[in-house]
């Protein structure tokens, strides 16, 4: 079972976007994905068709009360994948977490035991440093970053690259950057471009060769609560994922991936 945190410190840079379309890219290439929403705005259960003013428990119930994941988590047949969605009760979790033993590996501990039960899980992270990144850190052994080729974006991902060398040093070895994705991309401006060729100098092959560019109906399948393969599997934004799920299978299982796959 592989754990991924999808996280950067800037909002507005993809993150949910990404966790929604890359869980449902993997589960049409038969992968048994689950995803956490670990974002009290709970973004990434209603788009993944999930009410989460309905929800009646949520990762909240996980991180505070140890409710089990296999008991909350809830397979929804719309996007193929497992979902454990959150809302606005998780602020309180971020306040409650203070006070407990281990309460940077909360989530770590809570997934532990299913690995026979997933092949990947993603974990969407809140769009600022806090004790529920934390959490999903602690737990990941990779991290993908979505990023938007502007100039701002290079200094939020210089504070993530910092963050994430905090964590493996004092709380998880195993952790790594698995990859960066260029998100709302648009190959017709130039400073795109320009920050687009320091990412690749940079960061050489942990940068995806995929990108994902700036799509009408990637940005509407959300109010639909559907991931864009299933509100329109032809749109630019949807090969895009398929693209990068395909990018992430050929990186994790070098041995196991056929063309077939992609």
């Amino acid at each position: 079972m592989k754990i991924i945190a999808v996280a950067n410190q800037k909002g507005g840079v993809g993150k949910t976007t990404t966790s929604v379309n890359l869980a449902a890219s993997l589960a049409t290439m038969r992968r048994r994905v689950l995803l956490i929403d670990l974002d009290p705005q709970g973004n990434a259960t209603m788009g993944s068709g999930v009410s989460k003013d309905e929800l009646t428990e949520s990762v909240y119930d996980v991180l505070v009360f140890d409710e089990p994941i296999r008991d909350i988590a809830q397979k929804n047949d719309d996007t193929g994948f497992f979902l454990l969605g959150s809302n606005s009760d998780l602020t309180a979790a971020e306040i409650e977490l203070l006070d407990m033993d281990n309460r940077e590996s909360r989530l770590k501990d809570a997934l532990a035991g299913l690995e026979s039960e997933f092949d990947y899980v993603f974990i969407d992270c809140p769009p600022s440093l806090n004790l529920l990144t934390l959490n999903a850190l602690v737990a990941a052994q990779g991290v993908i970053i979505p990023m938007q080729c502007e100039y701002y974006a290079l200094e939020g991902l210089t504070a993530l690259m910092g963050t994430v060398t905090r964590v493996k040093e004092q709380l998880n070895p195993n952790l790594r950057i698995e990859g960066i994705i260029r998100t709302m991309y648009d190959s017709r401006n130039s400073l795109t471009k320009d920050v687009s060729a320091q990412l690749s100098e940079y960061f050489g092959d942990r940068l995806y060769r995929t990108v994902v560019p700036r799509n009408v109906r990637l940005a509407e399948a959300p109010s639909y609560g559907l991931p864009v393969y299933y509100y329109d599997s032809r749109s630019s934004g949807s090969q895009a994922y398929l693209a990068l799920a395909g990018e992430v299978l050929r990186r994790l299982e070098p041995t196991q991936v056929s063309l077939g796959d992609d």
